[in-house]
């Protein structure tokens, strides 16, 4: 197999104001390879691919593809020298077809010819394994199955080296197996493959080569078979670092959400959760565990007030007192005494809102009115500093733009921003994505802390060996409905993986 450069980068700088993101940075990246870059969050790796992909450009230093030196200025740029990027964020439009997103800017002509298109993508789809209905509207679809339609639209347009930002980061096992053996494909073929990642198993799994980069500099490449989950974390922290969760016994544990025959439609009128019945206690965290389309996500969405459902959610609050929410919007169940944050999956698009900096984020949470007052803005830049200091964000300011920073800095402020009101129920759909492997232990221990002040933790987390090491007891949903309700501390992966994959005792 050929060790040939597609890429080699030389010295490469960047600043971003006070921050330096690429301090003089060398590196390849070689065809019929997979290399995987880690480093915690803030080290720069997403920031050194976007200068790969057009979308930055550097201060100083050197690019080669295929051993000619370029001057990418743009993402066009990158594309006519066949580099493709897949960024956590989806770059899709949500009323068009997959299809028509494929081909969305591609064609110079004034005549599109869809039949022979679709064939030419379908070519692309069944050489490489990937599954997709060329005619499904990309609101309807899954994250993987978005996703998928990212990779083809890339291919679609010819490139060979492809950059994957956390391509794993809300799958299921099951969509992550399938997505490697794709990846391992492309690459027998002859492409160059990029991933950022903070998933050392996978890392270990999927990738040739492993290049470590931290504050902004490059530590190392090494080759993965020579490498072990302890030694890279090392060299991503520059110290040993405890890989452990600590779970404590759940103490004086009380009601505090029940949900009684919760049942949501969607738009085709199909039951997407059917008649769920559970409890959640203060003091204990209920992992929640699911494929993609088990209704995972709706449930979420229901108890927070933001999917129409029907059934019962009653929140008890300290006193015991019932409160009933279904129904009510999320303003309207805090104006009814209920105390539930919630950290969505889609953390940009449901979560925060982009162009605002990380203080106006945290006034979003108290609107009440039209009207901040300079003392309210005063409180809540004091509690955006907090959360900066508490979760260890990397930002110029309260005030810069939360979309321009990293995938895992914009989690920790979502995180962080949501725990900072001290609920009463705390959901959080997939907590740590897009974060390293020192931050994520961070917010599983945060997690732990949570539930022992007496928050009900309900978290959805898509490592099951963390779910099971984490939760107390794990809710399994498949196809809409409870398939079981396991004791986390008595119940293995495979258990969970019988359950989330059939209808298991249907309880």
């Amino acid at each position: 197999m050929t060790t040939t450069n597609a890429i080699e980068l030389k010295q490469i700088c960047k600043r971003f104001g006070k921050v330096l993101a690429n301090n003089n940075i060398s590196l390849s990246i070689r065809k019929h390879e997979i290399l995987a870059i880690l480093g915690e969050n803030g080290s720069g790796k997403t920031t050194l691919m976007n200068i790969i992909s057009g979308i930055y450009r550097p201060d100083s230093g050197h690019i080669y593809v295929n051993d000619k030196e370029v001057i990418i200025h743009s993402p066009q740029d990158a594309h006519t020298l066949k580099i493709g990027m897949i960024h956590q964020h989806y770059k899709l439009v949500n009323v068009f077809t997959a299809t028509e997103n494929i081909i969305l800017g591609q064609s110079e002509q004034s005549v599109l010819h869809l039949d022979q298109i679709k064939k030419d993508i379908q070519t692309i789809c069944d050489s490489y394994g990937f599954k997709i209905n060329l005619d499904q509207k990309i609101y309807s679809m899954s994250i993987s199955q978005k996703q998928t339609v990212e990779i083809v639209k890339t291919l679609y347009q010819g490139a060979d080296i492809l950059i994957l930002d956390e391509p794993t980061a809300v799958l299921t096992p099951q969509e992550t197996t399938n997505l490697f053996k794709i990846l391992k494909a492309m690459r027998d073929a002859g492409k160059a493959i990029v991933i950022i990642t903070h998933k050392l198993n996978e890392v270990l799994e999927i990738s040739d080569r492993v290049s470590i980069l931290r504050k902004g500099e490059y530590i190392d490449t090494i080759a993965t078979k020579d490498a072990t989950i302890a030694h890279l974390t090392e060299l991503m922290v520059g110290q040993k670092v405890p890989l452990n969760i600590q779970r404590s016994v759940p103490q004086n544990t009380k009601r505090r959400l029940t949900v009684e025959n919760l049942t949501v439609t969607n738009k085709d009128n199909i039951h997407v959760l059917k008649n769920i019945s559970f409890t959640a206690h203060s003091g204990e965290i209920l992992g929640i565990a699911g494929i993609s389309g088990s209704g995972t996500k709706e449930l979420f969405e229901a108890i927070a007030g933001i999917q129409s459902a029907t059934g019962s959610i009653i929140y008890y609050d300290q006193t015991d007192k019932p409160i009933t929410i279904s129904g009510l919007t999320p303003q309207k169940i805090k104006q009814a005494g209920a105390s539930i944050a919630f950290v969505p999956e889609d953390r940009l698009g449901m979560g925060l809102i982009g162009s605002m900096g990380i203080s106006k984020n945290v006034i979003l949470t108290n609107y009440k009115d039209r009207h901040i007052s300079i003392t309210d803005y005063t409180s809540h830049k004091k509690k955006a500093e907090a959360i900066i200091q508490k979760m260890g964000v990397v930002t110029p300011s309260t005030e810069y733009p939360v979309r321009r920073l990293s995938g895992g800095n914009i989690q920790k402020v979502l995180v962080g921003r949501e725990i900072s009101s001290q609920p009463g129920v705390l959901l959080v759909a997939y907590p740590v994505r897009g974060l390293d492997i020192n931050s994520s232990y961070a917010i599983y221990n945060q997690l732990n802390k949570e539930k022992e002040r007496g928050c009900a933790v309900i978290s959805l987390i898509e490592d099951l060996d963390v779910l099971i090491e984490l939760s107390d007891r794990i809710l399994v949903l498949y196809n809409g409905h409870i398939t079981g309700i396991v004791d986390a501390r008595k119940t293995t992966k495979e258990e969970l993986g019988i359950l989330m994959t059939s209808d298991g005792d249907n309880k």
